[in-house]
């Protein structure tokens, strides 16, 4: 492990043992809430990743049905969160975490100050486990706090509770109960880029110049970061077995921004630097086949039908769900497993 790593690794243990005790009941200073007064409201989850923001747009639109006229603040890291919310109306600040706090302590410094000084109704933290979005909880002068986690002895029954995009609208709800609204158990809302009308039908001109549209459509993202990522050999075994089971469809590579491919750049690629653009050309898709990543979720948020591999990641925690989608366990299934899925969602 690098020197830079275990720095990293030390200061997130130290922040989760200074963070770990705030917040503990899980909600503050509860009382009745009158829905109709809260017009301000702070989500915490101060990650720069794109899967980790696509994840919470099912949070964002929980509390945007249950507080219709409020305006939602997000306090992140990085800069993905403009381009993923870009077109929710109820989103109004966007506050940045500096990816490097201790080298920009001034920036670090005015975050809180920002989070200080808004009059929140509500803060609620996603991940219970993020030091950062405690404090930013903790932090608010919201009336209302939710820190993520449920009280002591409290558990929620539901199949897909597991779910890093669903157990947050499941303890948000929990919590809610607790100050007098009731929710309608409605089905978790499905993860959203939003994308608007043109920029779906921008996608479609796009696709149509790399395949025949007259022909379905798969598309296959090869790579991954770290261990999720699969093997030449593992891709070219898959990617043989696609050509010879649907040879009447078009199979195209979506590339990463690293511009690499795993079977060589064998099938026609498309390559963007875009989030939305990426989008909109997946939302025109008949089936997307890709590691966890976040393109898997941003296929999911595109709409598309997406099969999502999972080798090493908790499957029930980030497997792609709606629209037919599934997540298959490559340790314990094989390539046949694999094109079953698909012709499922193909044949359908």
């Amino acid at each position: 492990m690098s020197n830079l790593k275990k720095v990293n690794v030390f200061r997130r243990s130290l922040m989760r043992n200074l963070t770990k005790n705030i917040g503990n009941s899980g909600v503050s200073n509860a009382g009745p809430i009158d829905k109709s007064k809260i017009k301000k409201v702070l989500i915490c989850r101060p990650n720069g990743r794109l899967g980790n923001m696509l994840l919470i747009t099912p949070l964002v639109q929980e509390v945007s049905k249950i507080f219709p006229d409020c305006k939602i603040d997000v306090f992140v890291k990085g800069m993905l969160a403009p381009i993923v919310f870009e077109e929710y109306e109820n989103i109004d600040k966007i506050i940045h975490l500096p990816k490097k706090p201790f080298k920009e302590l001034v920036k670090y410094f005015k975050v809180w100050t920002l989070i200080r000084n808004q009059n929140y109704d509500i803060a609620i933290n996603v991940d219970q486990n993020s030091s950062s979005g405690r404090l930013g909880v903790k932090f608010s002068t919201a009336k209302y706090k939710f820190f993520g986690n449920l009280p002591e002895g409290v558990t929620l029954e539901y199949p897909d509770y597991d779910h890093i995009a669903k157990y947050p609208v499941y303890n948000f709800r929990y919590f809610l109960r607790q100050v007098g609204i009731e929710d309608k158990n409605d089905p978790i809302a499905l993860l959203d880029l939003k994308l608007s009308d043109a920029e779906i039908a921008n996608g479609k001109q796009i696709l149509d110049k790399i395949i025949d549209p007259a022909k379905r459509t798969i598309a296959i993202f090869t790579y991954a970061t770290g261990e999720k990522c699969y093997c030449v050999s593992w891709w070219e075994e898959f990617y043989t077995a696609l050509k010879k089971e649907f040879p009447n469809d078009n199979i195209f590579e979506v590339l990463p921004v690293e511009n690499v491919s795993q079977i060589n750049f064998e099938a026609p690629t498309f390559y963007s630097k875009d989030v939305r653009e990426i989008g909109s050309v997946l939302a025109n898709v008949d089936v997307f086949v890709g590691a966890d990543s976040g393109i898997m979720h941003l296929s999911s948020a595109s709409k598309a039908p997406t099969v999502g591999l999972f080798s090493v990641s908790n499957l029930k925690k980030y497997e792609p769900y709606g629209n037919g989608s599934v997540g298959l366990d490559t340790n314990t299934l094989a390539v046949p497993d694999f094109i079953k899925a698909i012709h499922k969602i193909l044949d359908k």
